[in-house]
C-alpha cells in the first residue's frame, strides 16, 4: 500500500489522458466526467437574475435576453459533449481552447484570442485528512460575458456568489466581467492561504511531538506535508506568471480599473510562494532533526551496549583463565607442577575470585561515571 494512502493523505487530480498522435484541437469527454450543469447570472448595479439549467441553448437565450447586463455562466461538470459543442459553435470559441478546457491538467496560463481571453487556474482544496483536491478552473472572458468551467459540482466560489447577491453597489456589479475574473481568481488564491496555514499548523504539531518522541509516524507526516507543498508550488508559480501576463496586457476586454485588483492578487501569489518555500525549508529541517534524533538514540544504545561489554570483558577473561583447570599436582604421580595453577587449591579461591570480579566492576563503573559516560 502506498505511504500516502496508508496515512490517509492523497492528492486528487481529475485529468484526461492524451492519445499519442491525436489531432490537435480534438476533445472527447471521458466516462468519469460529471454531466454539465449551467448556472447563469445576469447583473448590473441594481438588478440580478439567475438561471439554473442543463440546456446550453436556454442559457445562451437567457444571456441574449439580458444583453444590457454583465453575465457570468458557471459550467459545472465537463461530461456533456452537446453542451460544450453548442458553446463552442455559438460563441465562436477556438477548438484549441475547448481542448484545453476538457483536458484538465493545464498549468495556469493566460491566452489572448481575437474575440476573447482564455485563462486557467488550479483550484486547490484540502480535506480533513490532508487530501488535496487539485482541480482545473478555466475562464473565457468576452466583452460582457465570462464563462467559468469546473470539473465537478463542488467548489470554493460561494463567497463570490454571496458578494454578487448582496453587494449591490460594489465593484463586482460595476466593473464588468474582468472584475468578476479577478474575484474568482482571487478567491482561489485566498484559499491557498487557508491550505498553507493548515500545513503550517501541521508542521508545528509535528515539531512539538518530535521533541517528545521521534516516532516513525512523524517522519511519514513530514514527507506528506512536503509532498503537498510541492503540489502547491507547481500551482502557485504559474499562477504568479499568469497574473503578471494579465497586468502587462493591453487587451480592451480587461477593464483598466480592474488592473489594480489584479496587482493585489499578484502580490498575494508572491506571499504564497514565500510561505511555501519557508515551509519547505522547515519540513526539510524537521526531517533532518528526526534523523539526527534517531541517530543520537542509536548512539546511546550502542554506548550502553559498549559499557556493558567493557564491564564484562575482564570478568569473562578471569572466568576463562580459571576455567582451564590446569592442576599444579599430577593426580597419578603426585609430582608438583610449578608452572600450573596454584590457585585451584586455595581454600578461599572462589570468594577471592568473586570479590576480584566485583572490585573490577565497581572500579570500571566509577571510572565511567567520572568520565561522564552515564550522562544523557
Amino acid at each position: 500500500m502506498p505511504l500516502a494512502k496508508h496515512l490517509g493523505v492523497n492528492i486528487v487530480q481529475l485529468k484526461n489522458e492524451d492519445i499519442p498522435g491525436e489531432t490537435p484541437g480534438s476533445f472527447k469527454i471521458i466516462d468519469k466526467s460529471f454531466p454539465s450543469k449551467l448556472f447563469v447570472y445576469a447583473y448590473n448595479h441594481t438588478q440580478l437574475y439567475e438561471l439554473e439549467t442543463n440546456d446550453a441553448n436556454k442559457a445562451l437565450d437567457f444571456i441574449q435576453m439580458h444583453n444590457d447586463k454583465t453575465c457570468w455562466m458557471d459550467v459545472k461538470g465537463l461530461g456533456s459533449q452537446k453542451v460544450l459543442n453548442i458553446l463552442q459553435n455559438k460563441l465562436n470559441i477556438n477548438v484549441l481552447t475547448m481542448e484545453d478546457i476538457v483536458k484538465t491538467y493545464q498549468r495556469p496560463k493566460f491566452d489572448e484570442y481575437e474575440n476573447y481571453i482564455f485563462v486557467t487556474s488550479r483550484m486547490l482544496e484540502l480535506g480533513k485528512s490532508l487530501q488535496l483536491k487539485n482541480e482545473q478552473l478555466s475562464f473565457i472572458l468576452f466583452d460582457k460575458l465570462i464563462i467559468s468551467f469546473q470539473e465537478d459540482y463542488d467548489d470554493i466560489l460561494d463567497p463570490v456568489r454571496n458578494r454578487l447577491r448582496k453587494n449591490l453597489n460594489g465593484n463586482m456589479r460595476k466593473l464588468g466581467p474582468s472584475y468578476m475574473l479577478y474575484a474568482l481568481i482571487d478567491t482561489v488564491i485566498d484559499h491557498y492561504f487557508v491550505i498553507i496555514n493548515r500545513l503550517g499548523d501541521e508542521l508545528e504539531m509535528v515539531e512539538e511531538h518530535l521533541y517528545q518522541k521521534a516516532h516513525k509516524y512523524l517522519m511519514y507526516r513530514i514527507q506528506d506535508v512536503k509532498k503537498l507543498l510541492i503540489s502547491m508550488r507547481r500551482a502557485s508559480w504559474p499562477e504568479r506568471d499568469k497574473l503578471n501576463d494579465i497586468l502587462r496586457s493591453t487587451n480592451p476586454l480587461i477593464n483598466p480599473d480592474a488592473l489594480v485588483f489584479f496587482r493585489d492578487a499578484y502580490d498575494h501569489t508572491i506571499q504564497i510562494i514565500d510561505l511555501i518555500e519557508s515551509y519547505k525549508e522547515i519540513s526539510t529541517s524537521l526531517l533532518d532533526l528526526y534523523l539526527s534524533m534517531i541517530s543520537n538514540k542509536m548512539n546511546e544504545i550502542m554506548k550502553f551496549l559498549t559499557i556493558v561489554s567493557v564491564i564484562f570483558m575482564p570478568l569473562t577473561f578471569i572466568a576463562g583463565i580459571y576455567g582451564m583447570n590446569f592442576s599444579n599436582i599430577d593426580p597419578n604421580t603426585g609430582k608438583y607442577l610449578p608452572h600450573n595453577m596454584p590457585e585451584l587449591y586455595w581454600p578461599n579461591g572462589y570468594p577471592f575470585a568473586m570479590c576480584l570480579m566485583v572490585a573490577i566492576t565497581l572500579f570500571q563503573v566509577w571510572y565511567f561515571a567520572k568520565k561522564g559516560w552515564f550522562k544523557n
